[in-house]
Order: structure tokens, then C-alpha cells, then sequence
């Protein structure tokens, strides 16, 4: 999936009785616009792109699915662009979205996309024809800039109804002018030639419900508009630049107006092994608390066999222990001066917000992976790495497989390893020397030795070695854990990005936080196996 991200908004007056509508309107994706993306490249959507109808697009914060606000109840495809209403959902989160919509602090969107039809220009630049159109996102820095902006919202919060009125009243004479089939669409904001300058906030950009009443006007009020439109986006296409580095120029003189050749290089994978096997589960109760209780079973009641007829039947006391989990705070800030971020080019600042947020992927993924080696329990056996001779590391997997069978009645799904182990189990070799894991994933490729192969969903099924094979540098050298996956339970909740400008020093502070949480839920379902 792809993610473009565009521009600011203003704020439309709510309805008669006091409550807005709950949502806001802009410009999804501009078209004809070239814009420089997560990755690096240059993509441009051409007219047409986005679909107006199927499965509406959901709106979610910072594109994390974990934190849905709303869905997108309007598409309108105009020769500019996209252009979208969404509407907010009537949660804690969604009020959360519509105040920093309001106050200015989340002031743009971001689209995710599949495109299913491209092509590249002589450039190696993306040209979009058509794509699925996933989900649409609230974000504070945009790739597009002002070329897409939202530019209404209509809050259900609270409002003094002198600050955010923007547009005059509809008057009786209006409505006659238009059909039952547009009244709804049209609700507070009907165009027309001239309004008032009474706004106490500006915008230059029509809504959607503005542009269906003229399209359904027609005539000069329909031409008015499709002006505005293209007028605006004209006015917003400005050049894509941004920073690289901490603080100043000098820190950046690789990414100064002197044409660089493609992205930065990526020398850093930012992928989570161990978070991606166990999973991220969401934090309970909406995360509201610094702690929570995991419950586990201490002592579970027990059955027998009766001895007589009416003699007492076999009883014992369950205990469910209170386990308290404790949150632990992820955060990460870069500092970037006006001057590093207005004379920087490609699109730097995009790449360091990037990398704050890999660096995050890679350090929560740390704290999953020491959760794992300081939960787990002996299994008492020991891996004595020796050529041609693999017998001890079949003993010892055996070995943790059958205490977590016994103890817990599971049989482990996987095994953890650090890099140095994982090249070890690779590097095994039987008597004849041939792989002890061998590679058979390509059609036609068959190994002489099939261990790793098997299902190990049920007990009865012999080889433990039909494991998830996770190996991850967080693991200190020599790490060997055979486990159940379920009993290690990781637990986020993304906050995403802030920034403040900072008048004083010219300057602008990025800072990317989340919270995560650890919990071995049964140690005897985590083996480590001594390697030697």
C-alpha cells in the first residue's frame, strides 16, 4: 500500500440546533501533482485514479487501524482532484480527532491506495491511472502541501457559534433554487457569487456540499467554482522540499539545492521479527491507565473420580493471580531549523520523520524480544554445536518440547534465535553432509532431510520441529528459545507524531512517542536452550 499526504482547513458554523455534523471535507489527492513519498519516490495520480463508489474509505489516525475515527461519506472526482467528506465517529477518540482538527493541530490527510494501474515516466516517477482507495488518515505533515487540504470540519464539540460561523445563513430564496436530491448534500453551505468577507478564518477552496449544489445549478455558479478549484491548486504547487540531519544547514550539505539521485539509502530494515510473530495486541480498556491486570490461573479447580456413591466429589479452591503490567513509554525527537527545511532538497524532512518512526519499530521490537529472554525458564538441556553431528540439538529440542507438553499440555510453535544461532541451525549438516534443515520452498527443489516440515497444531504429532523460525539481533549471541507464541503477549498503542515551532531559534521540534507493554503470561511455555 502506498500513503500520500496532503494540507490545512478552515472551520464551517454548526447546524440550527447547536450540534454540527461531525465531519470534515477537503481534497484527498490532487491530480496532475507530483509528490514525493515514504519511500522516497515521486508519484503523481492522473484524473480518474480514485474511485467514487465500492467499499468506503475508513479514516484512521496516523494510519494506524488500531485508532479508527470515522469513514468517508462523499467522493466527488473533479478535474483537480478528490475531493471527500468523512465523518467523524462519536467516540473518545474521534472528539480527540476534531479538537486538534479545530485547534490546529492535525490539519492535514493522508490517503492509503493499492494502485492497480501505473506507469513511469522517463524520470522512474510513478504515474497513477487507477488504484483501490483503502483508507484515508488524519496526519500533521503533509507530501503534497497545500495542493490538498482539508478545508472544512463541522464540529459536534462544544462551540461558540460567533467563532466558527463562516458562511451566511441559506436564505428561503436558495432553497428554491434546488431539487430534494441536493438538499441534503448542500446542508449550511450553498455557493454563491459573491460572499460576505465576515469569515474569521479564510478559505479559498470549496466544500464538497458547495461543489454539488453548483454542479447541480450549473451554469455561472458551476463555472465559479471549477475556478476556485483550479485556481487553488495552481496557487499550492509549490516546490517539494524539506530536511535532512539534526539541527542546521551545515549538518545537511549532502541534501542542499545540488540535484540528488533518488532516496536516501536505507541501511536499516525497520521490520519487528519478533513483534510481527507474536503479534501486537491493543492495549486494554482503551489504554486510559499507566498499569492493567493480566489475570492468569494459580491453581485451577480440579475433577476425580467419585470413590462412592454420595461420597464428596473432588474439590479444590481456583486462584487467578492479579498480574499488574506496566506500560513503558517510547518517544524519539529530531530538531530541524526553518533554514534546513526550506532549503533542503528532495523531500529530507519526510525521510527523517520516516526514520524517527522506524527507529521506534526497531526499539519496541527490543523490548518484545528481552520480554522473551528474561520470562523464559530452563529446560535444562544443552545444544553442543558440533560438525556432521546434529544429534544434541535434536535432543535438546526435544527435550523443551516435551517439558511444555508435559507442563502445559501445548506443544511450542516457535523458536526464537539470534543471528549467530540461526546460522548455526542453517550450517547443520547429517553424517553424509547434507542440510539438516535443507531448502524446499521452490517447485521441484526436494531436501533429503524434512525436519521443520511438520504440523505441530495437535499433540500427538512427533516432530517439534515444525516450528516458526524467528531470528532477530535484538537476541544476545547464543540465544536459542523454543515456545508457545501465545504465552508472549505484546501489547501497543501508537500516539504518533507532534510538533511546536520554535520562534525563538527558527526552529521545528519533531517528536514521535507510543506506548508498549510486555507480559510472559507461563514461563514453562518458554524454553531456553543452552548453545555451546
Amino acid at each position: 500500500m502506498i500513503k500520500f499526504i496532503a494540507g490545512d482547513f478552515t472551520v464551517d458554523k454548526t447546524a440550527a440546533n447547536g450540534d454540527g455534523k461531525r465531519t470534515i471535507s477537503g481534497v484527498a489527492v490532487p491530480y496532475n501533482v507530483f509528490a514525493t513519498v515514504s519511500d522516497g519516490s515521486e508519484i503523481m495520480f492522473k484524473p480518474g485514479s480514485l474511485p467514487v463508489d465500492g467499499k468506503a474509505p475508513r479514516l484512521f489516525m496516523y494510519h494506524d487501524h488500531s485508532q479508527p475515527v470515522g469513514v468517508v461519506t462523499e467522493r466527488v472526482d473533479t478535474d483537480e482532484g478528490m475531493m471527500f467528506t468523512a465523518k467523524i465517529s462519536a467516540t473518545t477518540l474521534g472528539n480527540d480527532a476534531l479538537v486538534m482538527a479545530l485547534d490546529g493541530t492535525i490539519d492535514q490527510v493522508s490517503v492509503g491506495v493499492n494502485p492497480t494501474k501505473f506507469s513511469y515516466d522517463e524520470k522512474e516517477r510513478m504515474i497513477v491511472e487507477a488504484a483501490d482507495w483503502l483508507e484515508l488518515s488524519l496526519v500533521p505533515i503533509g507530501a503534497f502541501g497545500d495542493a490538498a487540504n482539508i478545508i472544512d470540519v463541522a464540529a459536534s464539540i462544544p462551540q461558540n457559534p460567533e467563532t466558527v460561523s463562516h458562511n451566511e445563513p441559506v436564505t428561503t430564496e436558495e432553497k428554491t433554487n434546488m431539487s430534494t436530491e441536493t438538499s441534503t448534500a448542500i446542508e449550511a453551505t450553498i455557493p454563491t457569487p459573491a460572499l460576505p468577507a465576515q469569515p474569521k478564518r479564510r478559505f479559498d477552496l470549496p466544500t464538497v456540499g458547495e461543489y454539488m449544489a453548483a454542479v447541480h445549478i450549473g451554469g455561472e455558479s458551476l463555472r465559479n467554482v471549477q475556478a476556485a478549484v483550479k485556481d487553488f491548486v495552481a496557487s499550492k504547487q509549490t516546490a517539494l522540499q524539506a530536511a535532512a540531519g539534526d539541527t542546521i544547514t551545515t549538518d545537511t550539505p549532502g541534501l542542499l539545492p545540488v540535484p540528488v539521485l533518488g532516496p536516501v539509502f536505507a541501511n536499516l530494515n525497520y521490520i519487528r521479527p519478533v513483534v510481527a510473530a507474536i503479534g501486537a495486541r491493543a492495549m486494554p480498556d482503551g489504554g486510559n491507565q499507566k498499569t492493567f491486570i493480566r489475570p492468569t490461573w494459580t491453581t485451577h479447580p480440579s475433577v476425580a473420580t467419585q470413590s462412592t456413591e454420595l461420597s464428596a466429589a473432588s474439590a479444590t479452591t481456583p486462584v487467578i493471580a492479579s498480574n499488574v503490567v506496566t506500560k513503558t513509554t517510547l518517544a524519539g525527537q529530531v530538531t530541524l531549523s526553518v533554514q534546513d527545511i526550506d532549503f533542503t532538497s528532495p523531500a529530507a524532512l519526510q525521510i527523517i520523520l520516516q526514520d524517527l518512526v522506524g527507529q521506534y519499530m526497531l526499539q519496541s521490537d527490543n523490548i518484545a524480544a528481552d520480554a522473551i529472554a528474561t520470562g523464559a525458564s530452563a529446560s535444562g538441556s544443552t545444544w553442543t554445536v558440533t560438525a556432521n553431528d546434529p544429534s544434541t540439538l535434536i535432543a535438546a529440542m526435544y527435550d523443551a518440547a516435551t517439558d511444555i507438553l508435559t507442563e502445559t499440555n501445548f506443544l511450542p510453535d516457535h523458536v526464537f534465535v539470534s543471528p549467530d544461532v540461526w546460522k548455526k541451525l542453517g550450517s547443520q549438516l547429517d553424517n553424509d553432509k547434507r542440510p539438516v534443515f535443507p531448502y524446499t520452498g521452490a517447485a521441484g527443489l526436494m531436501g533429503v532431510n524434512g525436519m521443520g516440515a511438520a504440523n505441530i497444531t495437535v499433540a500427538n504429532t512427533f516432530n517439534p520441529f515444525g516450528l516458526n523460525l524467528v531470528a532477530d539481533r535484538n537476541f544476545a549471541a547464543g540465544s536459542l528459545f523454543v515456545a508457545r507464541g501465545s504465552a508472549c503477549e505484546f501489547y501497543e498503542q501508537v500516539r504518533g507524531l507532534l510538533s511546536v515551532e520554535v520562534p525563538g531559534t527558527l526552529g521545528r521540534t519533531f517528536s514521535y512517542y507510543g506506548y508498549v507493554a510486555t507480559f510472559i503470561a507461563d514461563s514453562d511455555m518458554v524454553k531456553y536452550i543452552v548453545v555451546s
